[in-house]
């Protein structure tokens, strides 16, 4: 998280969507090895859980379970030119972003569990790709689903913290900030330019 409080972000309903919309982030954590990160899709199982699955082989699953992970998004973001503020020379460059870290323990999941998981993630996906007729595992040879399911482990990420970062300028005056999101969607970063535009 930011360290400015300004740029904290309390709201956990947000937090939990933008999660839910990206859908993919960075697990770290400790281990004998030293620090370890994996980059996996995953789904919200209720209000506080996550659920994700890694490689069998990723040398961080083998010291997941019990362990206390961080799970990183980074959600729309881009640089800003302090020239697109319109205050004069002493601006400095920046750089604007959404993020969320949410940090718990790791539970290991059966079996059961993964099927259901992955099930769950392809249909949230699948969704998304309408009107596309949305692929299920009914459509595979349930050898190789079976062979693939030994591939991967199943966790559960149980979120003991929420910590969210909106830098969106809300230190610098509403006409300085609408400048810098103007400049932004110029420039190709319309994502983190309708963020900077919500706060108005």
């Amino acid at each position: 998280m930011h360290p400015n409080p300004a740029f904290h972000w309390e709201d956990r309903d947000a937090m939990r969507q933008l999660v839910a919309e990206i859908g993919f982030g960075a697990l770290f954590a400790g281990t004998p090895d030293g620090p370890r990160v994996a980059h996996v899709p995953m789904v919200w199982l209720d209000e506080a859980t996550l659920a994700m699955h890694i490689a069998r082989g990723n040398g961080i699953a083998r010291h997941l379970d019990g362990a206390t992970a961080l799970f990183s998004v980074i959600g729309p973001d881009g640089y800003v030119s302090p020239d697109w503020y319109g205050l004069g020379s002493s601006e400095v460059p920046t750089w604007n972003y959404v993020a969320v870290e949410l940090e718990g323990t790791m539970r290991r999941m059966d079996r059961d569990e993964l099927v259901a998981q992955v099930d769950r993630l392809s249909a949230e996906q699948e969704g998304r790709l309408a009107p596309k007729a949305p692929w299920t595992r009914a459509k595979m040879d349930p050898k190789k689903f079976d062979a693939m399911l030994n591939a991967i482990v199943g966790f559960r990420l149980e979120v003991t913290a929420w910590r969210g970062t909106l830098k969106l300028g809300q230190n610098k005056p509403e006409a300085a900030r609408l400048g810098a999101a103007d400049g932004l969607e110029a420039s190709g970063r319309r994502g983190i330019a309708h963020w900077m535009r919500s706060l108005a």
